[in-house]
């Protein structure tokens, strides 16, 4: 039985060099302005459509998680922000309001987003 271990194979440590040369707080910044802080045809853990979220434009993203994946086809990154917003009333209190995956290929193109939003919150900051 051949004993394979991963731990110090190349791919970590190219991950890791890609990871600490990208901006990820412009990719985020970037994909919501490209989106202009709305998100379309949402629907929420209790299946409820939303036509249009429209995000704050205080939002911060902070990432939480990486991940490299390889299918049949393509190699893709996988990145997973936090969102918060910034309560300027309570001396700049940040509270969480969902995560956003951003799926990009092997060329940094973008492929997909995940969102994962508070929408009870998201609704009392609209009023």
């Amino acid at each position: 039985m051949t004993f394979l271990e991963l731990k110090n194979h190349q791919v970590w440590h190219d991950f890791t060099e890609i990871l600490e040369n990208i901006n990820t707080n412009s990719l985020v910044k970037e994909h919501l302005e490209l989106c202009e802080y709305t998100v379309c045809g949402y629907w929420d853990e209790a299946d409820n459509y939303y036509e249009k979220i429209s995000l704050p434009n205080s939002l911060e993203a902070e990432l939480v998680s990486s991940s490299i994946g390889i299918n049949c086809k393509q190699k893709f990154m996988q990145l997973k922000f936090i969102l918060e917003v910034i309560l300027e009333n309570s001396n700049h209190r940040r509270l969480r309001i969902g995560e956003l995956n951003l799926i990009y290929d092997e060329n940094m193109q973008f492929i997909n987003e995940n969102w994962s939003l508070d929408t009870d919150f998201l609704d009392t900051l609209s009023l």
